[in-house]
């Protein structure tokens, strides 16, 4: 199956898509990525998942991304005495390390590591927001705050902390315990909650040890501000505008999703754009007019892929709603603005050979009206280098390595085929034209472009370029 975007679509799955057969229609209406969210899934409905959509990929015969999203640190106040309570504007509340049931005016707050870091001034947001202190003093037991907009708290509302960087690692033992789990399931990517530095996620790939591909969830202020360094130990971004528009200005986080997606594909890294893509299609069959708009924004920047979370795990429209995002896709991709907003991002090659090699690939492509790119890998890397110049032709991304195919298909127009090794530059050529052909990516003269590592089967090196005609039986002529 051959999708008519280049754009990837990432589906959240839960209560409303988590049967094999909902799964196939997700997949048959657009979803490239499914996304378990480990917030809600268990380690035994996480593996019955994994399996599901195995059976999905052997169903359709195309390598199916699975990316599993760690919750990360969930920082909470305690409980109230009478469940809720309703503050006022300008008064005092404290948040102490004492467990008893909260009043008016306290509650406890049981993270030591936030008693004692925040310092005066620093904003402390409950409830995403909903109510925001200021605190005004602390003692490493207690901060001592007040109150500056909202009114209304009650039991385990979430704290977020916009201006203070934590001194703990974004993995919690849950985290530790549910990443075993899924990379002994076989996912294919982990996402990373609440990253702050790039130290955060120095565990997390001393765990994976390269078995699942590692993306950070940019959604703290701390994060932004580190985003190269974080972006150099990461494999992918993830624009999570939901938290981030929680801690930064909500008119501060289109300009932040811009930032990062351009930085991310100045660097040749997948960024993925999440959060209320088509929120009111959780309980309504078409999406608004704005939220329209808000999908073909990040399709036209470039983002490597686009997700629905609620949308598709637990609304009441999840294939519509991936198909609808599909469409979407689809009509801004053949829009005759499109290309020039693309090319007019488009980052410079690095000075090596293969970046080398891709730029001149995607200029012949382009040039000569080529049907396709093919790129043949192993690692996945020359894959990644061909989609960081965003041509205009397709990408066929060729790999012996089922889990490089799988990894790949979140990146921006790959599609990804499981092929065995060539033996030789002839069968090479020869593999290249024939599923070219199979995968009706070009008919009988048509040309494509191959680039590849010679000698065969050495990573990292991919110096060659080989134009090839597609023959009447699909062979490569000349």
């Amino acid at each position: 199956m051959r999708r008519s975007r280049k754009v990837k679509i990432l589906a959240t799955i839960g209560p409303a898509s988590s049967d094999e057969a909902m799964l196939k229609r997700l997949f048959e209406a657009g979803a490239d990525v499914f996304r378990i969210n480990m917030s809600h899934a268990d380690h035994d409905l996480m593996r019955t998942l994994v399996g599901r959509i195995r059976d999905v990929e052997k169903a359709v015969g195309r390598p199916i991304g699975i990316l599993a999203d760690l919750q990360g640190p969930k920082l909470r106040v305690g409980k109230f005495a009478r469940g809720k309570e309703t503050l006022a504007v300008g008064q005092t509340f404290t948040l102490d390390d004492d467990p008893t049931p909260g009043d008016a005016t306290r509650v406890h707050l049981p993270h030591p590591e936030i008693l004692r870091s925040v310092e005066p001034g620093h904003r402390l947001l409950i409830d995403d927001g909903k109510l925001e202190l200021k605190a005004l003093s602390g003692d490493g037991r207690s901060i001592v705050c007040t109150v500056v907009a909202g009114t209304g708290i009650s039991d385990r509302k979430g704290v977020s902390l916009p201006d203070t960087d934590l001194p703990v690692g974004a993995l919690t033992e849950k985290d530790r315990k549910d990443l075993d789990a899924a990379l002994a399931a076989g996912v294919d990517w982990i996402a990373l909650s609440f990253i702050q530095r790039p130290e955060d996620l120095a565990e997390a790939r001393k765990i994976a040890r390269g078995r699942a591909l590692l993306l950070s969830k940019i959604e703290k202020p701390q994060a932004v501000k580190r985003l190269d360094e974080i972006m150099e130990l990461s494999d992918a971004l993830m624009v999570a505008r939901g938290d981030l528009g929680v801690e930064m200005p909500l008119e501060a986080v289109p300009g932040i999703q811009k930032q990062i997606t351009r930085a991310a594909r100045r660097a040749g890294k997948p960024v993925v754009v999440a959060t209320q893509m088509l929120e009111s299609m959780i309980s309504a069959p078409v999406p608004t007019r704005a939220e329209v708009s808000d999908v073909a924004t990040a399709v036209f920047e470039g983002a490597d892929a686009i997700m629905l979370s609620a949308e598709s795990a637990a609304g009441a429209y999840p294939v519509e709603a991936v198909a609808t995002m599909n469409r979407i896709a689809e009509q801004v991709e053949r829009d005759p603005t499109y290309a020039s907003v693309i090319n007019g991002q488009r980052a410079a090659p690095e000075a090596t050979g293969a970046d080398a090699i891709s730029l001149a690939a995607r200029e012949i492509a382009e040039t000569l009206k080529l049907s396709a790119i093919v790129t043949y890998t192993a690692s996945g890397n020359t894959g990644l280098r061909a989609a960081r110049e965003r041509p205009q032709v397709p990408i066929i991304a060729l790999s012996p390595i089922l889990e490089t195919a799988r990894r790949l298909s979140l990146v921006w127009g790959t599609h990804c085929v499981v092929s065995e090794d060539a033996t030789d530059l002839d069968d090479m050529v020869s593999r290249a034209c024939r599923i070219a052909f199979e995968e009706d990516f070009g008919e009988p003269g048509d040309r494509i472009i191959i680039t590849a590592g010679v000698p065969l089967r050495t990573p990292g090196s991919t110096n060659m370029l080989r134009i090839a005609y597609l023959e009447p039986d699909g062979q490569s002529g000349h």
